[in-house]
């Protein structure tokens, strides 16, 4: 399947946390689908941002897009330091980092079974 269409495919809120990450510049931008292997949540949206101001803007970007499609996160973690932010919408959880502390953590490695969606090269629409 091709990436645009993998990326249709997800939901709509998914495909605009997407977009607003790479309207922030957003690099290493990966979906990873945890269907049906977890409870907690369907998908993990991953990126990077080169330094802390741009892992903000980038979290400030996805959440003001999903509040004008009436979806706010629950919790919002790691604001202050803005080396990984966590925004969790239920469905799906969004995090930005920036790349040591991606590379640190690894959630792409720790999910490794999950299906991933590398959505670089998909261009705003």
């Amino acid at each position: 399947m091709e990436q645009t269409e993998e990326l249709s495919s997800l939901p709509e809120a998914i495909r605009a946390s997407v977009l607003a990450a790479q309207d922030k510049k957003a690099t290493d931008v990966v979906v990873l689908d945890l269907r049906p292997g977890t409870a907690f949540t369907d998908f993990f949206v991953i990126c990077s941002g080169q330094h802390p101001r741009q892992v903000k803007a980038i979290a400030e970007s996805i959440e003001d897009r999903l509040r004008r499609h009436g979806a706010r996160p629950s919790v919002v973690e790691g604001a202050g330091r803005a080396e990984w932010i966590l925004l969790d919408f239920f469905d799906f959880v969004v995090h930005v980092f920036t790349p040591e502390v991606r590379d640190f953590y690894a959630l792409e490695r720790l999910w490794g079974d999950a299906e991933r969606l590398d959505v670089n090269s998909v261009e705003p629409a």
